[in-house]
């Protein structure tokens, strides 16, 4: 839902109402951040759409049972994404997420673009699908979910200069793995 910020008097009785177990609140707060929480989980699931979407469920699931647990209201965008990048994760360990990237080369089009232009898209897919699922969260959570390594680090149980030095190293690595690529 456009609009719906956290840090509002709306928001905030948004999320009281839907504690208390108010369907429409919790809908409005589903509407705001779903698109947040498939991005996040589509990145730990190394690209698997179907992965993404069943973590996103459990984890709307999750957050309708426990949002009453939710101390502050404020910090509910990255509670979402850390319930969505956990399930994420779970499901990631025990599917084994393995995906190929697929290019249809049937019927080319003459003015459709060339295939090859998305090689260094499949590169990149590739060096991700490298990382396990807890590496690929720690970059969701900071790319696409845009915490600070602070925010993070409250997730994940450890201090902000230690993601700090981890996102470094995962970054550094990707990078080696795309010259090499």
């Amino acid at each position: 839902m456009a609009g719906f910020a956290p840090d509002t008097t709306m928001a905030l009785t948004t999320v009281r109402q839907a504690a208390a177990g108010d369907a429409a609140s919790f809908a409005r707060i589903v509407a705001a951040y779903h698109a947040d929480l498939m991005r996040v989980a589509y990145v730990i699931a190394a690209g698997d759409q179907d992965t993404a979407a069943d973590a996103v469920q459990a984890a709307w699931l999750v957050a309708w049972r426990k949002l009453d647990s939710l101390r502050d209201p404020d910090r509910l965008k990255s509670w979402l994404v850390a319930v969505a990048a956990n399930e994420a994760r779970q499901l990631c360990r025990r599917k084994r997420v393995r995906t190929l990237a697929q290019i249809d080369l049937g019927m080319v089009d003459p003015g459709a673009p060339d295939p090859a232009d998305r090689a260094d898209a499949l590169d990149l897919e590739r060096a991700l699908r490298h990382l396990s699922a807890d590496e690929r969260s720690l970059l969701a959570l900071r790319y696409e979910a845009g915490l600070d390594s602070g925010e993070i680090g409250a997730l994940v149980g450890r201090p902000a200069a230690t993601v700090r030095w981890r996102l470094s190293r995962l970054i550094a690595r990707l990078r080696k793995e795309l010259r090499d690529a």
